[in-house]
């Protein structure tokens, strides 16, 4: 059997790569080693029946803004793809039993800021106005593919639009940490803290450099546009590109693992199965699977590739994530309001200098004694993910050591996360019963996933590294993954990579998969 091309792996990004050629005439085929594709984007009854649970990605903003979804938008809703809006995004508690919080409404959120510093309320609006005319050009610079002329038309016509000053400050802002950004422009450090644990869901904590791009975007972008999860389950967006791609004569094998890439004459030709079989690839092989594992363990070793081998040896995972899926008679009370039950996201990541000491604990080998909680409440806004009256809660534990020596705080023995991981998920529990007293009486099933875990769940996932790399500036935009091949080649000829381990990174937009398909159908 002969296909133009196949992709490996049934991630969002080999989905869109393969929706988008099947749609240009291409004969496609995506081949995925799992049960049910999807890579970190999948939903799953994990602890009651009736109870589904986001097994990582949650939050689909970044979807429903991309490229891909504006291009297939009709298609994808006609096949059954659909999207529940927050109108109250997300929201930090703090330990005096206060919080602050953003939501669509403009007066809500400012006025929650100008009760502690009105001066900020009146910064916060006048970033909000300037995010307006400068969103365009970000946005456009990484949704473009890096470098190319693309990319170059983006920044010249920002240049022509803002000046030379605005592409010197925005530049200033790439390599900015979160930190140094936020104290320039703000007073308060509770806002501050509220927007810089936008940095822990990357790998950037308050005083890493490259680390204020991520709080500005999802900030600005969310009092604008607001949240979006997926109406059932993050898994409709897959379900959703699935059905496209086989309307349009695609093929999805699941349950069926890629052993080889088959190479002749310096190019991928095809692949080969577990079960023996191989299957012909005329014009590409797409990986969308991470790099290590490509060439690791999917190609034969080459001699000529020797230099590439090595600098994508040194490629470096970031920091592991746990995640706790809990099934609720009811929704957590939080000590800080009511109202934080109308939120998607509630972070619990209290002040700047804990998030520094958490970061510094997992890239140091210990078990954080107080890990940055994200603590998700989709059936607040889509009760259709539980039995009537019952809710889950999604909790995302950051940051965390693949490999660990010991306890921070001294008080959980064990050698590995198999051993240990109901401890420190019990110590989770804890620091979330602090801001909503009560919560451990609500649970009616539980579901650990440590970084472990997380890797057997899904092999891209290395060290529970949900990002499939770290984002740090030696590993982003023309670095990601190794410099040179930041526009989804390899050295191997047909040979192309795609997902979170490419530019523009991690998350849920589908920029690596729809750019290497618009490229490849050229």
């Amino acid at each position: 059997m002969s296909y133009d091309a196949i992709i490996v792996g049934a991630g969002h990004n080999g989905l869109a790569a393969a929706v988008h050629l099947a749609a240009k005439g291409w004969k496609v085929a995506v081949i995925e080693g799992n049960a049910e594709p999807g890579g970190a984007v999948k939903t799953r009854e994990v602890t009651l029946p009736g109870f589904r649970h986001d097994l990582c990605a949650m939050n689909l903003s970044m979807f429903a803004g991309s490229a891909f979804f504006a291009q297939y938008e009709n298609e994808l809703t006609a096949a059954g793809l659909g999207f529940v809006p927050a109108a109250d995004c997300f929201a930090s508690v703090f330990r005096n039993g206060t919080h602050l919080g953003v939501s669509t409404d403009l007066e809500k959120t400012t006025g929650a800021i100008a009760d502690i510093s009105p001066q900020d309320a009146a910064a916060w609006r006048a970033m909000l106005s300037d995010f307006g005319s400068d969103a365009p050009h970000i946005f456009g610079l990484l949704g473009a593919p890096m470098p190319s002329a693309a990319a170059a038309k983006v920044v010249w016509k920002a240049w022509r639009a803002k000046g030379a000053g605005w592409l010197c400050d925005t530049a200033r802002m790439l390599f900015a940490s979160p930190r140094d950004f936020l104290d320039a422009r703000f007073q308060n450090a509770k806002l501050k803290t509220m927007m810089a644990a936008w940095g822990l869901h990357l790998d950037f904590a308050p005083d890493v450099a490259g680390g204020a791009l991520f709080p500005y975007l999802e900030s600005m972008a969310n009092q604008a546009f607001g949240m979006v999860i997926g109406k059932g389950g993050a898994d409709t967006i897959v379900k959703a590109m699935v059905g496209v791609l086989e309307a349009k004569g695609g093929e999805l094998m699941l349950g069926t693992r890629v052993d080889k890439i088959i190479t002749s004459g310096g190019k991928a030709t095809g692949v080969l199965l577990a079960d023996g079989r191989r299957y012909e690839a005329k014009r590409a092989v797409i990986a969308n699977i991470h790099p290590q594992i490509l060439f690791g363990k999917l190609l034969n070793q080459d001699a000529s590739r020797q230099e590439f081998d090595q600098k994508l040896a040194r490629f470096r995972a970031g920091p592991g994530t746990m995640m706790i899926h809990l099934a609720l008679s009811g929704l957590p009370d939080w000590t800080a309001g009511k109202e934080l039950k109308t939120f998607a996201y509630v972070h619990i990541a209290p002040d700047m200098e804990m998030m520094s000491r958490v970061y510094a604990e997992a890239m140091g080998g210990l078990l954080p004694a107080e890990p940055a909680l994200v603590v998700g409440q989709p059936t607040a806004i889509d009760p259709s993910r539980a039995p009537d009256g019952q809710h889950v809660l999604w909790v995302q534990v950051r940051v965390l050591p693949a490999e660990f020596s010991r306890d921070a705080a001294g008080e959980i023995n064990g050698r590995g996360w198999d051993e240990i991981k109901d401890a420190y998920a019990e110590r989770v529990l804890d620091i979330i019963e602090r801001y909503a007293p009560g919560l451990r009486g609500k649970i009616l099933g539980r579901s650990v996933f440590s970084p472990v875990d997380l890797e057997r769940e899904n092999p891209n996932l290395i060290g529970g590294d949900n990002l499939a790399g770290s984002h740090h500036l030696d590993q982003n935009f023309l670095f990601r993954p190794v410099a040179g091949y930041s526009r989804y080649k390899t050295p191997v000829g047909s040979l192309y990579m795609c997902g979170a381990s490419t530019w523009p990174g991690a998350g849920t937009g589908a920029g690596s998969g729809f750019l290497l398909g618009k490229m490849l159908a050229k």
